[in-house]
């Protein structure tokens, strides 16, 4: 069935991502870990679902809001990886009420707080910083991150249940291998920080990684104990450029209008920019600057990425795409383009709704 597109519009094979989720999960049985994924990427309940299938009952999100969302479609073990929101407190005191909720701390006033402001239980988490540089405590500053456990156990409502890292910096790598460097040194560093957390008198202690290169490049990744990817679901150009995924694997795309074309600089521009497909780009082997490859709406979908041609520029609702003289011939105004997203997580955070290829919408 071929699509009746009107204006950008995020569609979803529905299949690809379902097997994404079922390899994700098998691999994660088979290495004796416990998948946590990130919601961040679908941010839907009725993709959430999805997992159910595939054995999976604790989540990751990152912001209070989003935690809410999911908790009201019946997930009861959430954690919030991103440092916590003390001005939220509110909110999350509702949260603990009903839910096992994790936290996400890296210093000690954010600690005290939530000590003297929880009214129910909460899990927490230690952020660790093991090279991406964002945030979280240095993994060679092992005394910090013992005397914040310390301060952890001597609350109530806190319990410490281990060390969390985002090795964000794998989505800088420029092979295989050192996405599987990056993975095997950030284990090497969690596992150094939790001998001296484990010296200091606490037994169990788990560790927990979450990036979707390296948890896809590593086959065997049994020595955390849970994982937390979450771009997996759709995939994107960049994972495809990492070697994360391939092309097959990418599950969503930005249907577009063509608006003009430009046969003199062969260009074609379309209805969608930068409010329907971010500004996040790669990197072109000429050094260009590229938004998204390009392919053809079909009956089951769409094709393979055209040769040759991508999104070079954006403005707000303007998308202007360099196409191969092979192709420009081959796409009318009034046609629709396809979009393979730079970033998926960013495209469908704001176009929102999914248009399935059996023509089945899943709004928020």
């Amino acid at each position: 069935m071929k699509l009746d597109i009107k204006k950008p519009t995020l569609v979803l094979d529905k299949n690809r991502a379902l097997r994404n989720i079922e390899k994700m999960a098998l691999k994660a049985r088979r290495s004796k870990v416990k998948l946590r994924p990130h919601f961040k990427t679908h941010q839907s309940a009725r993709i959430g679902g999805w997992f159910r299938k595939y054995g999976v009952s604790s989540i990751t999100v990152y912001s209070v809001d989003m935690a809410e969302y999911f908790a009201k479609d019946g997930w009861e073990d959430i954690s919030i990886a991103f440092p916590v929101n003390l001005r939220q407190i509110k909110k999350i005191n509702a949260l603990a009420k009903n839910i096992i909720l994790h936290l996400l701390a890296e210093s000690k006033e954010s600690v005290c707080f939530l000590a003297d402001n929880l009214k129910y239980p909460v899990n927490i988490w230690l952020k660790i910083d093991t090279g991406y540089g964002r945030t979280g405590i240095l993994w060679d500053e092992a005394p910090e991150a013992v005397e914040l456990a310390r301060e952890i156990e001597k609350a109530d409502k806190l319990s410490f249940c281990g060390l969390l890292t985002h090795s964000g910096h794998s989505y800088h790598a420029k092979s295989k291998e050192q996405i599987k460097e990056i993975y095997f040194d950030t284990i090497s560093k969690m596992n150094s920080i939790k001998k001296a957390i484990n010296g200091a008198g606490f037994d169990d202690v788990q560790v927990s990684v979450g990036d979707t290169p390296t948890c896809s490049v590593v086959e065997d990744l049994s020595g955390v104990d849970e994982i937390r990817p979450g771009n997996f679901v759709f995939y994107d150009v960049q994972q495809m450029n990492l070697g994360s995924c391939v092309q097959e694997d990418i599950a969503v795309v930005a249907a577009c209008p063509v608006v003009a074309k430009h046969k003199e600089r062969n260009e074609i521009v379309i209805y969608g920019g930068a409010d329907h497909l971010s500004k996040d780009s790669f990197v072109l082997k000429d050094g260009t600057d590229a938004y998204g490859y390009i392919a053809l709406q079909q009956e089951t979908g769409w094709g393979s990425a055209l040769e040759n041609s991508y999104v070079s520029s954006l403005s707000q609702a303007h998308g202007i795409v360099k196409v191969d003289k092979r192709y420009f011939d081959k796409i009318d105004i009034g046609g629709i383009l396809m979009v393979l997203p730079a970033h998926s997580c960013l495209m469908v955070n704001l176009l929102k709704c999914f248009l399935t290829l059996d023509g089945e919408w899943l709004r928020p």
